[in-house]
């Protein structure tokens, strides 16, 4: 199945970046693109994981005075 391709505003606006900031992951080979003739464009899958893969959790922390009543 092949992706949805997205353009870098598209990108942007699901990052919630200006498209500069995709532009830059672009230039630095930081996330996967496609050229499409001198068009480029972003596979949907890429943001999915370029998101996920930047994801930090939260410290879980455990209170050793037990719970409050």
């Amino acid at each position: 199945m092949i992706d949805r391709l997205m353009t870098v505003t598209q990108a942007a606006e699901v990052l919630g970046t200006t498209e500069r900031f995709p532009r830059r992951l672009i230039a630095e080979r930081r996330i996967v693109f496609v050229k499409v003739g001198r068009h480029v464009r972003i596979p949907e899958s890429a943001l999915v994981e370029f998101i996920s893969s930047n994801t930090v959790q939260p410290i879980v922390t455990r209170s050793w005075l037990g719970a409050v009543a």
